[in-house]
């Protein structure tokens, strides 16, 4: 006898914010947003948090700092607390780990909801507005629908675009369009593929390997991009193994990672069989293989602005930057792994500033009122988007993304109306440590009116507003193991909470790839002020108000909540460096 049908559970969600992708722009959207006061719901397709620089895919962040070549541009803000908890926690660079600091990040974040494997799966629209999203969880088989004032896409591949009717662009616009010089003649669909990776471990004895028999067979390293030259990582597979340009990036998934395993199982084949290497690769054997493909581009959504070719190689010197990109415009063949065969480069790096502004306009769509985006979906062009598509950049535009939805959904407004308010986001921004090339941060009058003083060196670059160096402007506090800096007030004055902004170490790598170790940071900076305490100045006698012990931070905040007659700073040591550096110390 059969059983009735068991209907499916729904469950409903009231918020402020809905943000639908859980990649390194989607989470920093969220956590941005909560942390601003507004009530959010993050719903993810997959297990893990992270996209691209998850466990599922383990690329690495790229960003303005192009693998630390240009010092200094590193992506601070949530980006830089997420890689520095990593640095103190995960000193063998394993990905689960990094999964589940992405998690707990998310999963105990006050004003957060966090609903993991949920793909969304449909909209309801109240006329140019998005009412609610609905999403199926399959591992509870519920249904979750979200209503909230805003929405943000950064799923990658634009969910909410064909749900929503909001405009947006594939492929690569005509030359003449936007007046680029790299794009093609002609306007066509073509993209930027993905790519399967697969890691390697060595072993102490020799590891022979057979491999499957629907696997691709490759005799030749010049079958391959990049020849023998492309063989210098194998502990961690090849970005090159890379399919979809020419297919539909979306609907063609699932065939193209099929194709992209046969070749993946070729190219190991390769080098443990009949490449030149494979007495250097005798003892290594695949460790891990990649079954979820790392997409690189697919639905991009139109806003107000259109990040250009131009923008991008001129610095992007906009009035509403509110994010910012360095990365070269990376522009991958269509054909991939086989672009080889018609004599293609497999990528072309084509200059570009570092760093170039991101404006405001290009982070919410230009026809659905209450939707918002960041990540690759922006509202770039083919050329731009080859470049601020890599994580570093995404995570900038996320946060943003999140701070302008909580000031907007906190005073009632639409994306579109924070035009008006862009000072007010910006400094937002900035205080929690984002970089706005060209935008300086402002400060409260107690810290601005207050006499500066410290043991050594010159402290006023403390309130100077530009919290890193910026070419040869170090814009820092220079300091060693008991020195001190203080605030002195005429009178006594209110003290909520200090913040500092500590060295990170921006001029070194600290991104986790199993494939370029040499200067790699695996713990936290020798530079990072480790120790150090707060104190209070009443009645002619100093008092301890805070101290911290292991710090792993750059940003730090520390209530006060006392009135002073002057508040100091004391570094009592570092994590092994003789000196460091102090780059913002401010009071509220």
């Amino acid at each position: 006898m059969t059983k009735p049908t068991e209907s499916f559970r729904e469950e409903k969600h009231e918020a402020d914010f809905c943000v639908v992708g859980g990649g390194l722009a989607g989470l920093c959207a969220a956590l941005s947003a909560a942390r601003h006061g507004a009530k959010v719901v993050l719903m993810q397709d997959r297990p893990v948090l992270g996209g691209n620089a998850s466990g599922e895919i383990r690329v690495h962040i790229c960003g303005a700092d192009r693998h630390n070549s240009i010092k200094n541009m590193r992506e601070t803000g949530i980006l830089e607390e997420l890689r520095l908890e990593n640095l103190c926690r995960n000193p063998n660079k394993n990905y689960s780990v990094w999964d589940t600091i992405l998690y707990e990040r998310a999963l105990y974040q006050e004003n957060l909801t966090l609903l993991l494997n949920c793909s969304c799966t449909d909209a309801e629209m109240d006329g140019d507005r998005i009412a609610s999203v609905s999403g199926w969880q399959l591992t509870t088989q519920t249904h979750h629908k979200v209503s909230a004032a805003i929405f943000a896409d950064c799923s990658g591949d634009g969910i909410l675009a064909p749900l929503t009717g909001a405009e947006f662009r594939v492929g690569r616009e005509a030359r003449s369009e936007y007046g680029e010089s790299i794009a093609p003649e002609e306007a066509d669909s073509r993209t930027m593929g993905m790519t399967c990776h697969f890691q390697a471990r060595q072993y102490e004895t020799p590891q022979p390997f057979d491999p499957p028999s629907w696997a691709h067979r490759f005799t030749d390293c010049d079958e391959m991009p990049y020849g023998e030259n492309g063989h210098r990582w194998w502990t961690q597979g090849y970005w090159w193994i890379e399919l979809g340009g020419e297919c539909d990036s979306i609907h063609d998934t699932e065939r193209l990672r099929d194709e992209l395993l046969k070749i993946t199982y070729g190219v190991w084949d390769h080098i443990k069989n009949r490449c030149r290497h494979r007495a250097e690769a005798a003892n290594w054997a695949l460790d891990w293989i990649q079954f979820l493909p790392g997409k690189r581009e697919s639905r991009r959504y139109i806003g107000d602005h259109v990040l250009t070719q131009l923008d991008v190689e001129t610095g992007g010197r906009f009035d509403d930057t509110v994010a910012y990109g360095g990365w070269t415009m990376d522009d991958h063949h269509p054909a991939g792994f086989w672009s080889v065969k018609i004599g293609a480069p497999a990528t072309i790096f084509h200059p570009a500033a570092s760093p170039y502004g991101i404006p405001y306009r290009a982070l919410y769509s230009k026809n659905v009122a209450n939707l918002m985006f960041a990540g690759r979906v922006a509202s770039c062009t083919h050329a731009a988007m080859s470049s601020a598509r890599v994580m570093g950049t995404c995570s900038s535009m996320g946060q943003a993304v999140g701070t302008a939805a909580a000031v907007a959904t906190r005073q009632g407004l639409l994306p579109r109306d924070m035009n008006g308010r862009l000072h007010a986001l910006q400094q937002a921004l900035l205080k929690d440590d984002c970089y706005l090339p060209g935008v300086v941060q402002e400060f409260s009058r107690v810290t601005t009116d207050a006499r500066l003083s410290a043991s050594r060196g010159d402290p006023e670059p403390l309130r100077d507003g530009i919290n890193r160096p910026v070419g040869d402007d170090l814009h820092c506090w220079q300091c060693r193991p008991g020195d001190h800096v203080a605030y002195e007030f005429d009178r006594p004055e209110p003290i909520e909470r200090i913040t500092l902004i500590l060295d990170s170490a921006l001029d070194k790598n600290i991104q986790m790839s199993h494939h370029q170790k040499d200067d790699q940071l695996t713990s936290p900076p020798d530079v990072l002020p480790r120790g150090f305490r707060v104190e209070g100045l009443t009645g002619g006698n100093w008092t301890e108000l805070a101290r911290v012990k292991n710090n792993c931070q750059r940003l730090v905040r520390l209530p006060i909540g006392r009135r002073l007659d002057a508040v100091r700073f004391v570094l009592d040591g570092t994590w092994g460096a003789k000196e460091t550096k102090v780059y913002a110390f401010y009071l509220l």
